[in-house]
């Protein structure tokens, strides 16, 4: 039964490294939970240290789905609670260790359908650019390439040093979508978390993961200063 359930699983892996903006990630994951997506988690060590000191939260292998509840709840300005999530919601969330380089992820032979690295830190983006697999992170980013799968890598670092350009064009070149964590405002962003939902958004797009966390541009001029459209539809709301 295991096995089967196994066979028809076929997850999105989502790592997030240490660069600045946890709130993307925490977009991402509830779009992909809220648009009925499998999840396979991993959390860099130097991310925690991140979502620590963004959020308050301490991330815990042992107590990793009671972290992760807390911080999908969390908005964007830091007030808990605003989004409702509940147990049922992270019932298909599978999480590794970013030090278990056995996990079932690091094998090109695990079922995923892709990888979406957000945010990036730069020494995300020159590990996988070089291949080194330090972590589970930048192993399964390598897996993620090599089986030619779809890879996203949120690049969140500003201003960019020649080598990190080198390292973004190699990754460019070697068949992932590199998505710097650039806001827009045509979208009529009247809170912070319109403009990391307006992020978040464009990564889903890379991954063809329909959403409604934004407002497309229709060619239509000043359609930003309208009301925005309701489209936090992700893990509900409060």
């Amino acid at each position: 039964m295991e096995s089967q359930e196994l066979k028809s699983r076929r997850p999105w892996i989502v790592g997030v490294s240490g660069a600045s903006g946890t709130p993307y990630a925490a977009a991402v994951l509830r779009g992909l939970l809220a648009a009925g997506e499998s999840v396979d988690l991993v959390v860099s060590r130097a991310s925690r240290l991140t979502l620590l000191d963004e959020t308050g939260i301490s991330f815990r292998d042992a107590h990793w789905r009671e972290d992760l509840a807390t911080w999908l709840a969390r908005g964007a300005d830091g007030k808990p609670g605003t989004f409702g999530v509940t147990a049922s919601d992270l019932a298909d969330v599978r999480y590794w260790a970013a030090g278990d380089l056995a996990a079932g992820p690091s094998s090109g032979s695990y079922p995923a359908k892709g990888m979406l690295v957000v945010p990036a830190s730069t020494a995300a983006v020159a590990g996988v650019a070089l291949g080194l697999s330090k972590d589970l992170l930048q192993r399964v980013a390598s897996v993620t390439l090599k089986e030619r799968r779809p890879l996203v890598v949120a690049v969140r670092e500003t201003p960019l040093a020649g080598q990190t350009l080198k390292h973004m064009v190699t990754l460019d070149e070697a068949g992932a979508v590199v998505l710097p964590a650039s806001p827009a405002f045509y979208a009529g962003a009247t809170h912070i978390q319109d403009l990391v939902d307006f992020v978040a958004g464009r990564v889903l797009d890379a991954a063809r993961v329909p959403h409604r966390l934004y407002r497309r541009w229709e060619g239509e001029l000043g359609a930003g200063g309208a009301p925005p459209r309701e489209t936090r539809g992700t893990l509900r709301a409060d």
